[in-house]
């Protein structure tokens, strides 16, 4: 439903390992200075290895995530996607833009 009303879609589809890489350094991170990511929960040592682990589920919906994007790319009925491949991009992207 929410795509349905969009204008437009920005899709950051990097590498797996850049994508793998930045959650593992903001996972690290958080566990280290006990951040407060939403809800008031915290990264634990536990929630890192446990099942529900967000590393493991980056793991497993990679490919999920990846495919929906380029399905949203490809169907002409959709909002537009801009789909990056590389943050270079993206800040390329930004930098055009008019500024506010």
């Amino acid at each position: 439903m929410p795509l349905a009303r969009a204008d437009l879609v920005v899709a950051l589809d990097y590498p797996r390992w850049r994508s793998f890489g930045r959650l593992l350094r903001r996972t690290l991170r958080r566990l280290g200075t006990g951040e407060v990511i939403c809800n008031g929960n915290r990264e634990s040592l536990g929630s890192v290895l446990s099942r529900d682990s967000i590393l493991l589920w980056h793991v497993a919906a990679f490919g999920r995530a990846r495919r929906r994007m380029r399905a949203w790319q490809a169907d002409p009925d959709g909002p537009p996607v801009l789909l990056f491949t590389h943050p270079a991009a993206v800040n390329d992207w930004l930098a055009s833009l008019p500024p506010r």
